[in-house]
């Protein structure tokens, strides 16, 4: 199954997959919500998601499709390089995470490996990804390590002064999901206020420079 909001990529993605005999795409999907039904109904034995999609992440979807079918690989396609999406990934169970610039012929390799059950992460880039999650806490800050990836990754942008919606167009959530994000994030840190949050934060980092 494809993923992804363009029509136009879904559709060359399409063309150069069905290219190989052993290779069907049985469903598309341009939105996180409507590739958990379709996943749901078609059974694709390889999903190509898009990390970033007008609902909500392709991440988000990924966790939610391997949660009803941990069967199925996911191989996460992205425009660029972000470590957090990476993490993120990892986290959610896919099985790959590769770039939109990769080769064609590379791709479909990738497809047939993921859904052999290979895992299609190199090595040299997931390496301190994985660390974090063999080493979650490590010397963090107690009350920053009770953060997942994502409410740590909204604490930084709430500390660089970006609004719910600012940060619900960065990471592709909806204000309201943010401003819930933002509430739990305020809970885990025991403040009461953003300004607190990010001045926690500051004052962390702070410390941390002056022990290095």
């Amino acid at each position: 199954m494809l993923v992804d909001d363009h029509e136009v990529v879904r559709q060359g993605l399409r063309a150069m997959i069905e290219a190989h005999e052993d290779l069907e795409v049985v469903a598309e999907a341009g939105t996180a919500d409507e590739s958990v039904l379709r996943a749901r109904s078609y059974k694709p034995d390889v999903i190509v998601m898009d990390v970033r999609l007008p609902d909500r992440s392709g991440v988000l979807a990924c966790r939610d499709i391997r949660a009803e079918n941990p069967w199925m690989s996911v191989l996460m396609l992205t425009s660029y390089s972000d470590d957090q999406a990476l993490f993120d990934s990892i986290m959610a169970g896919a099985a790959g995470f590769v770039l939109k610039q990769i080769r064609g012929s590379e791709l479909v390799d990738g497809i047939r490996r993921v859904g052999k059950g290979e895992s299609l992460l190199d090595p040299a880039v997931t390496a301190r990804v994985l660390d974090r999650v063999r080493n979650p806490q490590g010397n963090e800050d107690p009350r920053l390590a009770r953060l997942t990836p994502t409410e740590a990754r909204i604490l930084e942008m709430i500390a660089e002064g970006r609004t719910n919606r600012e940060i619900g167009e960065q990471i592709h959530l909806a204000e309201k999901t943010v401003k819930n994000y933002v509430s739990t994030i305020l809970s885990k840190l025991q403040v009461s206020r953003r300004a607190e949050a990010a001045a926690y934060l500051a004052e962390r980092r702070s410390n941390d420079d002056r022990k290095n």
